[in-house]
């Protein structure tokens, strides 16, 4: 009679609504997705916080000498902003500082060129693409100009967008709610189509339109989960601390928010790598143990990972597989295989 990981393992197989998420899964392990969503979360966060820094002090030269548009300033949203919010409350309110601004914006232009990079790096791993194959320095700090100007064109899409959302508060309440799911709908197609644009250009390797579109849908969808998320913890979190303890709860927050936003696109890009690719099922225990009878994605998925070390163009990597070698005991960290399967 079959063990029950053997069946489970036979019915995910079978089954490609289990045996789909299970092998994006897999390859977002093998792909060390949440290293490689970190290090987007890094350069997220390098290019936020100095542009605070930058926004606050161009407000600071903005609102010098005008009582008026102070006054209107504080009415607006744009009070309850948590650090500049309080700043506009104080007798002095916010101070321009011309090296405030200096340092600001070389801050996020650093942290935007870094995000682009690990954007691209992290598009470059999931699809596998040779290291000689992939962009110079200066061509992936070219790309990186590039995706940012399309990130921010596409900021200020879904900023339209929310402004619609806020504004169907003004329509009957009986054409409230469909307005709303429209605005709404119509948000949720404009994030997938600025991802689909991004997950087709940052990667060095080309591939059809339609290959990004399954990871981006999947991302603008987990991105609408994930803003009422913020939105809860704000709300729950942040509303109900002190100055101090708000701004840290902040931080942390955004460091969370920024952080699941980036493994969700790495997870993105899983999707259209093994949809693409087709590099499903996988063998159930296969991250686990070498005592497993590997599927044909398994070895093709493998394969691709050992050809995406080849740093030069006429260096030559084949892979092997010995299947023999599954009755033998596992290799210890400092064994050498009995095979190279590499030559």
């Amino acid at each position: 009679m079959a063990r029950l990981d053997q069946r489970l393992d036979r019915f995910q197989q079978r089954v490609p609504l289990v045996g789909v998420p299970l092998a994006v899964v897999y390859k977002y392990f093998d792909d060390q997705g949440n290293y490689l969503a970190a290090a987007l979360t890094y350069y997220a966060f390098i290019a936020i916080f100095p542009l605070l820094l930058l926004s606050s002090s161009i407000l600071g030269f903005v609102l010098q000498g005008d009582p008026r548009l102070e006054e209107r300033v504080l009415d607006s949203a744009l009070s309850q902003f948590p650090i500049v919010g309080d700043q506009l409350g104080r007798p002095d309110g916010l101070q321009g500082s011309t090296a405030a601004i200096v340092v600001g914006g070389l801050a996020a232009l650093y942290g935007s060129l870094g995000l682009g990079q690990s954007l691209q790096n992290a598009m470059n791993v999931a699809w596998s693409v040779p290291r000689n194959s992939r962009p110079n320095p200066v061509l992936l700090r070219l790309k990186s100009l590039l995706l940012l100007i399309t990130a921010g064109v596409a900021v200020l899409s879904l900023t339209v967008f929310s402004a619609l959302s806020a504004a169907t508060d003004l329509l009957d309440d009986r054409l409230d709610g469909t307005a709303r799911l429209l605005v709404q709908l119509g948000a949720l197609l404009a994030l997938a189509a600025m991802l689909t644009v991004f997950f087709r250009f940052a990667a060095a390797r080309q591939h059809p339109w339609v290959a990004a579109v399954p990871g981006a849908l999947t991302v603008a969808v987990l991105w609408q989960a994930l803003q009422y998320l913020g939105a809860l913890y704000a709300t729950r979190v942040i509303a109900a601390t002190t100055d101090v303890n708000g701004t840290f709860a902040l931080v942390l927050g955004l460091i969370g928010i920024i952080y699941l936003a980036a493994a969700m696109a790495v997870l993105g890009m899983e999707v259209n790598v093994v949809l693409a690719r087709r590099l499903w099922p996988r063998a159930l225990l296969t991250p686990f143990t070498d005592a497993v009878e590997l599927t044909d994605a398994d070895r093709r998925a493998y394969a691709l990972y050992a050809r995406a070390q080849r740093h030069k163009g006429f260096e030559t990597v084949t892979v092997s597989f010995d299947e023999r070698a599954r009755a033998r005991p596992p290799a210890g960290p400092s064994e050498e295989p009995a095979q190279e399967p590499s030559r």
